[in-house]
């Protein structure tokens, strides 16, 4: 009976093929909203974790001032010291690691070409805490440091934009008033929230201060990156963090901190947090053309309804039984919105391949997103098909026979 139902939904399907178009219009247009929000919110949850551990694995930045961003008030506050960090790492414990970052911006020269980069003066530490990976030569090391030899790493997007397509290891690069050697390039990382990652050279905290910008007193720390052991709690980490530095900047219990410690694990977290929050909104949304597509559907079942009011009644008159006239039409109904949602699953996977690229988020499929998508239009189908369909079903025969 219900392969008979569905052969005979098929067969009213084609005969009105543009309206029935029409009608599952709705459906389609819900369903694809539903699962490209889904499809490209997980997308962009994925690309915000992504970045935010491309800073650096269980990463701390600790810096002078009372917090981030315009109003962050560090005007006048004492930088940091390599005995701060060395400090940092002989008294915290559950630490991967700790470097001091020194940072400066200075134009850069390479034959005929010149740019303003910014320039990292660090510990060789620094690579492993901030997650980057060499991609040829090789790493400055700890006897560079100590002599402050002229070489450097450069990032991707100085390589490319200093070097085209020349070789750049065993190169020399004007850095302001001296000449450094590039001995290694970092594999690219691309954007994150606080611009290029790649448009960076890496050179000894000694060669910076030695030869590129000098060293006007003991406190030249710009930042402390601190990296976390695995499975440490950061927050027990701050905490011995932060008082080990109030003691060492001499604040009073009276006076605020002169520093602040960013969690890139927290902001992660916060960031992915409200990403879903966002995608689960703008599903909801979404699916409320699902809804209007329902009330599409029984709309044109019950125009069906009343045109075919003359057929219902000669199924009756000759033994068909009201229940079997209430299944054809809810069949009707349910295949109606199982094609759309079909249509709808196929629409969607086709803008979510051109719309991630666009936003640059990572995209794949979700079997149960789009299998919940699809049993949702399913069950608008017979949510809505089922009044036309009780209303063909309780129709009486004479009547019927006599509606013209």
């Amino acid at each position: 009976m219900l392969a008979n139902a569905f052969l005979l939904a098929l067969r009213e399907i084609r005969r009105n093929l543009t309206r029935a178009f029409l009608t599952v219009l709705g459906i389609i247009i819900g369903v694809s909203a539903v699962i490209t929000m889904v499809t490209l919110g997980r997308g962009t949850t994925k690309a915000v974790q992504s970045q935010i551990s491309s800073l650096g694995s269980n990463l701390l930045m600790l810096r002078p001032g009372a917090g981030f961003g315009p109003r962050a008030s560090s005007a006048g506050v004492p930088l940091f010291g390599q005995e701060d960090v060395e400090a940092i790492a002989n008294q915290i414990h559950g630490l991967a690691g700790a470097v001091p970052t020194r940072n400066s911006s200075l134009s850069t020269i390479y034959r005929q070409n010149a740019r303003s980069t910014g320039i990292v003066g660090t510990w060789p530490g620094y690579f492993k805490i901030n997650n980057w990976t060499l991609a040829k030569g090789q790493l400055f090391s700890e006897a560079d440091l100590r002599v402050g030899k002229a070489v450097c790493v450069i990032g991707e997007t100085v390589r490319r934009e200093m070097f085209g397509t020349d070789e750049a290891i065993g190169e020399k690069l004007r850095i302001g008033r001296s000449t450094v050697e590039v001995i290694g390039i970092l594999a690219a990382k691309g954007q994150s929230g606080m611009g290029d990652s790649d448009d960076t050279i890496v050179v000894p905290l000694t060669t910076l201060e030695r030869r590129l910008v000098g060293r006007t007193s003991s406190n030249t720390v710009n930042s402390i990156a601190i990296s976390a052991a695995d499975g440490v709690d950061t927050t027990e980490l701050i905490t011995d963090i932060t008082s080990l530095m109030r003691q060492r900047r001499n604040l009073q219990p009276n006076q605020d901190n002169n520093f602040n410690i960013f969690d890139t694990r927290q902001l992660a977290e916060t960031l992915s947090s409200s990403t879903r929050m966002m995608t689960s909104l703008l599903a909801a949304v979404a699916g409320v053309s699902l809804l209007v597509g329902g009330i599409g559907i029984m709309n044109i079942m019950l125009v069906s309804v009343t045109e075919r009011t003359r057929e219902i009644g000669i199924r009756l008159a000759i033994g068909a039984r009201a229940k079997e006239v209430l299944l054809q039409f809810l069949v009707e109904a349910v295949t109606l919105s199982c094609i759309g949602g079909l249509i709808g699953i196929l629409l969607a996977l086709a803008l979510c391949n051109i719309i991630a690229p666009l936003i640059q988020v990572p995209t794949q499929f979700y079997p149960n997103i789009n299998l919940i998508a699809f049993a949702f239009s399913a069950a608008v189908g017979i949510l809505f098909g089922y009044a036309p369909a009780r209303r063909a079903a309780s129709l009486n025969p004479i009547d019927a026979l006599r509606h013209e």
